[in-house]
C-alpha cells in the first residue's frame, strides 16, 4: 500500500514542480493523441454516416471489416506501418520512421474503426422517416442528411471519445513507430504510455506508477471536457 502513497505524491510533485519533462512528454501525448482522432473522426465520420444510410451489394462485406478494426492488435498495427515506412518499404522515402507522424498514423488506424463503427450504428439507428420528413419539407439531400447526422450527435460524440480511449492508453504501435526516443533533454517521441514502460524497465516503480495516475488525470480531463459537451442543453447542443 506504501508504494502507492508514495506513487501519488511523486505525480503531484511531478505535476506541482512543473517538470519539463514531464510535460514534454505529456504535451506529445495529446499532441499525437488528438491529431490521430481528429483526422479519424475526417475519416470515420462519412463514413460511418454513408454505411449506416446505404443498402448495397457488398454492404455486409464493408461492415464486417469495420467492426473487424475494433479488434486490431496495437502491436500489428505498429508492425504494418514500420514496414511501410521504414527504409526498405515503400513509403521509407518519406522518413517517417521513429518520428512523431509516424505514431499518428498508427493511432489513425487504431481510433478510425471505433469513429466509424459507432457512427455507422448511431445512423442507422435513426428511423428512415426523419429523413424522408426532410426531404418532403423541401429539404436537399445534403440538408436531409445533416438532419440526420444532427439526430445521431450525441451518438457520434460518443464515437470520438472511443476514439480517443483507444489510442491515448496505447503503447505497442507508438513504441514500434515512435521508438520511445528522448535524448539531449528533448522529448522527440516518448508520450506518457512509453514513458510508463520505460520506468518501469529501469525499476523506477513508484515513478512509473506516478506516470500512470497522470496518464489517468489527463484522459479523465479529456474525456470530461467531451462529455460536457456529448451532454445536452448545457452544453449548447440542444436549444430549449
Amino acid at each position: 500500500m506504501e508504494i502507492f502513497t508514495q506513487s501519488i505524491a511523486e505525480a503531484v510533485r511531478l505535476v506541482a514542480s512543473f517538470d519539463r519533462y514531464v510535460f514534454q512528454v505529456m504535451g506529445l501525448s495529446l499532441k499525437v493523441s488528438g491529431s490521430a482522432v481528429l483526422i479519424g473522426l475526417v475519416i470515420g465520420l462519412p463514413l460511418g454516416v454513408w454505411l449506416g444510410l446505404s443498402r448495397f451489394r457488398g454492404r455486409a462485406i464493408l461492415v464486417a471489416l469495420v467492426n473487424t478494426g475494433l479488434g486490431l492488435p496495437p502491436v500489428v498495427v505498429g508492425l504494418f506501418v514500420m514496414m511501410m515506412i521504414s527504409r526498405k518499404g515503400p513509403l521509407g522515402f518519406l522518413s517517417l520512421l521513429y518520428t512523431p507522424p509516424a505514431m499518428v498514423i498508427a493511432q489513425v488506424i487504431l481510433a478510425t474503426p471505433y469513429i466509424t463503427a459507432i457512427t455507422m450504428s448511431a445512423v442507422g439507428s435513426i428511423p428512415r422517416e426523419v429523413r424522408l420528413q426532410a426531404l418532403g419539407l423541401g429539404a436537399s439531400r445534403i440538408q436531409a442528411l445533416m438532419v440526420v447526422v444532427k439526430e445521431a450527435r450525441l451518438s457520434i460524440m460518443t464515437a470520438v471519445i472511443a476514439g480517443f480511449g483507444a489510442v491515448i492508453s496505447e503503447v505497442g504501435a507508438v513504441m514500434m513507430v515512435g521508438g520511445n526516443i528522448s535524448a539531449g533533454g528533448e522529448n522527440k517521441t516518448r508520450v506518457m504510455t512509453t514513458a510508463i514502460v520505460q520506468e518501469a524497465r529501469m525499476g523506477n516503480f513508484e515513478t512509473a506508477m506516478a506516470f500512470g495516475l497522470i496518464l489517468l488525470a489527463m484522459a479523465f480531463a479529456a474525456v470530461f471536457l467531451m462529455t460536457r459537451l456529448q451532454g445536452g442543453p448545457r452544453s449548447g447542443w440542444v436549444k430549449s
